[in-house]
C-alpha cells in the first residue's frame, strides 16, 4: 500500500506541473496526434506523431525512442507534452508493429536482438529520424532525438552512426557499444542523464564512455543524478531502489528541465 500511495503521489506531482504546463500553452493551441505507418522493407512499423496544429509556421523536430518494452503509452505521453512545448515529436517504432513484449522476459531478449545488431538498429533509428523530418511542420534543419533505457542507447547510437542532427539526449540508457564513435564522425551534441546508483550502467561503464567521447572529439555533457538508479524517469517503476530500477521523483523532474534547456540551445 506504501508504494501504491508513493506512485499516486508521484502522479499526482506530474499531473501539477503538467497543469502548469497547459495554462502556460498560447491562446489557440491544438495539440494533434497521429499514428504514422512507415516501413523498414517488409517490416511495418507504426510511430506516434505529436503537434501542436495551431503554429503555421515549421517548428523544430524531436525524435523519442522507447524504453525496452516497446512504444506505450508513456512515449506517447513525453511525445505530447514536447508537442506543448513547441516541438514536432515523433515516437519511434524499433520492434515493429504489434511488436510489444509483454513482460520484462519477453523484452529483454528483443532488445538484446538489436544491440546485437548495431547496424540494424541504426538503420531503424535513422528510419524513424527521417520519418520526422518529414512530418507536417517540421523543420527539418533542426532535429534532435531523445530516449528512454533502451531508447536511450538507440539515440546515443544514432549519434554515433553520424546522422544529421542537432543534438541526442539519453535517459538513464546503456552506455557502451561495440561501434565506439570514430573521431570528427558524431555531428550531434550529447548529453547523458545517468543515475549515479543505476546498477545496470556501472563506473567502468560510464569511464569508458567518456573516453569515448573525448576521443572522438564529441560536444557532450554527462549528468549524474544522486539517488537515482536505472529508470528513473519511468512513473510505474516503483520506489524500491534495491530493484536496480525504481522511479526517483526529483531526478525525474531535474533532467526534465535539463532537456529542456539543451533542446533551447541546440535549437537557438
Amino acid at each position: 500500500m506504501d508504494a501504491r500511495r508513493d506512485i499516486l503521489r508521484d502522479m499526482k506531482v506530474w499531473l501539477l506541473f503538467l497543469g502548469i504546463m497547459a495554462a502556460a500553452l498560447p491562446l489557440g493551441a491544438a495539440i494533434k496526434t497521429e499514428v504514422v505507418e512507415y516501413r523498414d522493407g517488409d517490416t511495418v512499423l507504426e510511430g506516434y506523431l505529436a503537434y501542436d496544429d495551431s503554429k503555421t509556421a515549421a517548428k523544430p523536430g524531436v525524435l523519442v525512442v522507447h524504453q525496452w518494452m516497446g512504444l506505450t503509452a508513456y512515449e506517447k505521453k513525453r511525445c505530447e507534452m514536447l508537442a506543448e512545448m513547441g516541438y514536432v515529436a515523433f515516437a519511434a517504432d524499433i520492434y515493429g508493429k504489434g511488436i510489444r513484449p509483454g513482460s520484462p522476459g519477453e523484452a529483454g531478449p528483443l532488445a538484446g536482438k538489436y544491440k546485437g545488431d548495431l547496424p540494424l538498429l541504426r538503420r531503424r533509428v535513422n528510419l524513424a529520424l527521417s520519418v520526422l523530418k518529414g512530418s507536417k511542420g517540421c523543420d527539418a534543419a533542426k532535429t534532435a532525438a531523445i530516449g528512454y533505457c533502451f531508447g536511450g542507447t538507440t539515440v546515443l547510437e544514432l549519434a554515433r552512426s553520424g546522422a544529421d542532427l542537432a543534438g541526442v539526449v539519453s535517459f538513464h540508457g546503456a552506455l557502451g557499444t561495440s561501434q565506439p564513435a570514430q573521431a570528427k564522425t558524431v555531428h550531434a551534441q550529447i548529453l547523458a542523464l545517468h543515475g549515479a546508483d543505476d546498477p545496470f550502467v556501472p563506473a567502468e561503464e560510464v569511464a569508458r564512455f567518456q573516453k569515448e567521447m573525448k576521443e572522438a572529439q564529441c560536444d557532450w555533457q554527462f549528468v549524474a543524478y544522486s539517488g537515482a538508479v536505472h529508470a528513473f524517469t519511468q512513473w510505474g517503476a516503483g520506489d524500491d531502489n534495491s530493484k536496480g530500477a525504481a522511479y526517483n521523483k526529483k531526478a525525474d523532474l531535474r533532467s526534465w528541465k535539463e532537456m529542456e534547456n539543451f533542446l533551447a540551445e541546440i535549437f537557438r
